[in-house]
């Protein structure tokens, strides 16, 4: 698409969207129009005495699936608050120049067990610690994902979930809620869960593991095989929890069975679930032919051979392909000995594996993951950017991060010319 067509794109996206100045703006109640090469004025004009304000000028951002440039982005509170191509800077107002480089929303990843040495199972400590630490990589909002354990180790985990999200962190990835990757798993496809906590999907297992109420909690991994699953789906479906497929030996025909219950994601396609085959297309095979489920991708150059990966976009698109990390404890750690669900990990050139060789999760970042989508897999980087922000967004119902426009959570990054991070920017 060539610039002039970007920018008409660009004026037609900002035409047809409201800017709100969002809370706690306490002066400002209202919805006022962009008009394109106007400053945005409302009742009560704000002063960047009020609030810390920063405006990038020269920006090429990525606005609804294109790289649009030049874009002025205003930043405050924590949050984007005005998008437009002639955005006037207020009295005192920090000034960026992005001098064309990319600008991005920051990433949204929807499996991550751990990070810089801390695991969500620990709880809300650890889950802060991780808010804070992924906010410094350019994660905007996440999932933090628990492991198969003792019912009083899972609660601890939610629970400690429910309290960042009561109580963010002021510099920290938004906690969107709990990703429950157990324990409704086939011992067949365990992986690197304990199998022995396994057990049939139904509501008063989960409310036992939630503390009695389902609020806090955004995805539920399963198999769809196990006795109950057609009721637990449709339950969870009903109370606004995602469900996913995964750690399971699912047919292709139980999988789509799934989707028609209300399964809309696959967990980590490909690992941990029946294999594709020309006759037995299994999990995966439904996975791509089924336009209703996202599909998890984990883009370490480990988890899946860039073949299988470059299918899965081909097949999904950039709109049902989700990047994600599935990071434990030693992402952003250098290599040694670590633990997943109480179990000893060994990091060792960029893979992290059981005592007995059975991969255990992933030391991968998101701007890792777009990285290796552009430069080693050959990835359009429109589509690239997508499946690490917009895309994981959308697939479990967050409408405002994983994009630049207003109300949009911190940080955004900042990219080079040649893809690669220079920062964030907050």
């Amino acid at each position: 698409m060539s610039r002039k067509n970007n920018t008409t794109a660009a004026r037609r996206w900002i035409q047809h969207r409201a800017v709100f100045v969002a809370q706690p703006l306490s002066s400002v109640r209202q919805w006022s129009k962009m008009k394109i090469g106007m400053p945005i004025k409302t009742e009560a004009y704000y002063s960047s005495q009020e609030v810390n304000f920063m405006l990038i000028i020269n920006a090429n951002a990525y606005l609804d699936g294109t790289f649009v440039y030049p874009v002025c982005v205003r930043l405050a509170d924590d949050a984007v608050q005005e998008v437009g191509f002639s955005l006037l800077p207020l009295l005192g107002e920090e000034v960026l120049d992005l001098c064309g480089d990319y600008l991005l929303p920051g990433f949204v990843d929807v499996h991550i067990h751990g990070f810089a040495g801390r695991d969500a199972m620990e709880g809300e400590q650890a889950v802060r610690a991780m808010s804070r630490g992924l906010y410094q990589q350019g994660v905007a909002a996440f999932l933090p994902t628990t492991m198969s354990a003792l019912p009083e180790d899972t609660r601890q985990a939610v629970e400690g979930v429910r309290a960042v999200m009561a109580a963010p962190e002021e510099k920290g990835a938004r906690v969107l809620g709990t990703h429950m990757e157990a324990p409704f798993l086939n011992e067949e496809k365990c992986g690197a869960q304990q199998k022995q906590y396994f057990c049939d999907p139904s509501m008063e297992q989960m409310l036992l593991l939630t503390v009695g109420r389902l609020d806090g909690v955004k995805m539920i991994t399963l198999a769809p095989e196990r006795d109950g699953a057609e009721v637990f789906v449709r339950a969870m479906k009903e109370a606004g929890v995602v469900t996913s497929v995964g750690h399971t030996a699912a047919t292709a025909e139980q999988t789509h069975l799934a989707a028609d219950w209300g399964a809309t994601h696959v967990t980590h396609t490909f690992n941990a679930q029946s294999p594709l085959g020309h006759r037995a297309p299994g999990v995966p095979g439904a996975a791509l032919t089924d336009d209703r489920l996202y599909t998890e991708m984990i883009a370490d150059g480990v988890h899946l051979h860039g073949d299988i990966l470059r299918l899965m976009i081909r097949a999904k698109g950039a709109e049902r392909t989700v990047a994600i990390t599935d990071a434990m404890e030693a992402a952003g750690m250098p290599d040694g000995s670590y633990a997943l669900g109480g179990q000893k990990v060994l990091v060792r050139d960029g893979q992290a594996r059981l005592e007995d060789g059975t991969l255990a999760g992933s030391v991968l970042t998101m701007h890792g993951a777009l990285e290796n989508l552009i430069h080693r897999f050959d990835v359009l980087p429109e589509d690239a950017v997508r499946m690490c922000t917009l895309t994981p967004a959308e697939s479990i119902g967050e409408e405002k991060a994983g994009r630049i426009t207003p109300g949009a959570p911190l940080p955004l990054t900042r990219w080079s010319k040649a893809w690669r991070m220079m920062g964030i920017v907050e």
